[in-house]
């Protein structure tokens, strides 16, 4: 099987690097094509895939084709293409872009479903959001899940909720790069090497997260096991609270969603 990108940003380069170094797919199985093709040479060879030189090549070389340029990208990209697609299973990462919108600029028969990852999928540790509303048959579901379970938890989600899922996933990363940043801040400013920091609150965050998926406790309840009576950690959370960071976190996403 060979899988290609049409269109080859930082998202698309994430999806490749998870699928190389952490489910072991091969890399001369993977091609892509982009407008600039001098930067997709420098690109591609970092993990040895095969670079295009027409979006019309990857089409027919590849079995399986990721549609990741941007939204007001996609009917003029599609549209030279779109009868080659049409015997393809083809991915979209396009945030915003989904089912019904695909249906009007892909031909009819095409077999397509849209999602939206998180640039953590390069590590093996991402989130892929997907639309329950899809045309892939049985067998093309089962070919996709194992394609991208071993780099990201795949949730699939309703049209109407695509937009807030895409949201918390691929926007939240950076919101938790800036909690990183700042709980290393306040290790520096009590004397911690900034290295340590950062790896003491990287892993933690990692933690915490793998315990809720490993448990499945409500976050209320894993907070409050670490919160003894006239603790220490209380006595920051009462803090949080009154400087209204749940709050805040809420106001950024409302921010995103409008």
């Amino acid at each position: 099987m060979k899988l290609g990108f049409i269109g080859y940003g930082n998202m698309a380069s994430a999806i490749a690097q998870g699928l190389v170094e952490k489910a072991g797919m091969d890399p001369a199985s993977i091609y892509a094509s982009a407008r600039n093709y001098e930067k997709l040479e420098k690109n591609a060879e970092k993990l040895g895939i095969s670079p295009c030189k027409s979006n019309q090549e990857v089409a027919q070389i590849c079995d399986v084709i990721i549609l990741a340029v941007k939204p007001y990208q996609m009917a003029e990209v599609t549209a030279p293409i779109k009868s080659v697609l049409r015997d393809k299973l083809v991915i979209s990462i396009a945030a915003g872009m989904f089912f019904d919108q695909y249906e009007e600029i892909l031909e009819k028969g095409t077999h397509h479903i849209s999602t939206v990852p998180n640039t953590p999928i390069c590590t093996g540790e991402g989130i892929m959001v997907c639309e329950e509303k899809h045309s892939l048959s049985a067998e093309e579901i089962v070919l996709f899940k194992s394609l991208f379970s071993p780099i990201a938890l795949l949730e699939f989600i309703e049209t109407s909720h695509m937009s807030v899922a895409g949201t918390l996933a691929g926007c939240s990363p950076a919101f938790t790069a800036m909690y990183l940043e700042a709980l290393g801040d306040a290790a520096v400013k009590h004397g911690l090497t900034r290295a340590s920091s950062y790896r003491l609150a990287a892993q933690m965050i990692k933690g915490v997260g793998a315990l809720y998926l490993a448990e499945g406790d409500h976050p209320g309840a894993m907070k409050d096991a670490v919160c003894s009576p006239g603790g220490t950690t209380i006595k920051g959370v009462a803090s949080l609270e009154k400087n209204g960071f749940r709050g805040a976190v809420i106001d950024a996403i409302d921010a995103i969603e409008g």
